[in-house]
C-alpha cells in the first residue's frame, strides 16, 4: 500500500536541481516578505503576504509529497547563529496591527485539541527562520543537508503555521471584500432610511 509519497530524487543525479528549485521559490518568499515588511504600500499588504505564503506553500507540497530525504552524516553540521528574525518581525506586527491576532484549532484531527490564539507576524517570522536555517545549509553548498530541513521543518513546523496563514489571510480579505457595501448601495440604504424616518 503507498503511503502517498513520491520516490525521492537520486542523490548524484537530481537532487542538485530539486535543491535549487526549492532554494529559489525559498529566497523568492524572504526577498517578498522583507520587502512587504518595509510598508511602503500598505494598502496591497494582505493581498501580497496571500500571494507569496500561497506560493511557497506550492515549495512545502513538494517537500512533503517526496519520500524522506535523509542525508549521509547522522549530525547535522554547524551553520552558525541562528537567524535573527525579530526585526522582521516587529515590522510585520506594526504593519499588521489591527488584525495581527488570529484563532486557530491546534490540531484539525484531534477535535479536543481546542483553539489557541496566535498573530500572524510571528507566524511569518517563524516560517522565515525555519527557510533560513536550510537556506544556510544551501549557500554552504550541503544541498542534501539543505532539503533534509526544509523537509523535516515543513513537516513538524512551517508547513501548519504557512496553512494558518494562508487561511487567516484567505479570511481577512474575503471579509474585507465581500462584507464591503458599495458607496452607492450604502447612499441608497441611507436614503431609504431617511424616507421612512420623514413619514
Amino acid at each position: 500500500m503507498s503511503d502517498g509519497t513520491t520516490k525521492a530524487p537520486n542523490e548524484n543525479e537530481d537532487y542538485g536541481e530539486f535543491g535549487a528549485e526549492i532554494a529559489d521559490q525559498v529566497e523568492s518568499f524572504l526577498l517578498a516578505l522583507r520587502e512587504i515588511a518595509r510598508g511602503e504600500d500598505p494598502s496591497s499588504t494582505l493581498s501580497l503576504l496571500l500571494l507569496e505564503v500561497s506560493q511557497l506553500a506550492l515549495a512545502g507540497g513538494r517537500l512533503g509529497a517526496i519520500a524522506d530525504i535523509v542525508p549521509k552524516e547522522r549530525f547535522e553540521p554547524d551553520t552558525g547563529p541562528d537567524a535573527d528574525v525579530d526585526e522582521l518581525r516587529e515590522r510585520l506586527a506594526k504593519l499588521l496591527d489591527p488584525v495581527d491576532t488570529y484563532v486557530e484549532v491546534l490540531d484539525p484531527v484531534d477535535p479536543d485539541s481546542g483553539l489557541t490564539g496566535f498573530r500572524l507576524s510571528d507566524e511569518l517570522a517563524s516560517i522565515a527562520a525555519d527557510l533560513l536555517h536550510g537556506l544556510s545549509h544551501y549557500r554552504d553548498g550541503r544541498t542534501v543537508e539543505a532539503l533534509w530541513w526544509w523537509q523535516f521543518s515543513y513537516l513538524s513546523s512551517w508547513g501548519s503555521s504557512c496553512g494558518a496563514a494562508m487561511r487567516t489571510l484567505h479570511s481577512l480579505i474575503a471579509h474585507t471584500r465581500l462584507d464591503h457595501v458599495p458607496d452607492d448601495e450604502a447612499e441608497a440604504e441611507e436614503r431609504t432610511l431617511l424616507t421612512e424616518v420623514d413619514n
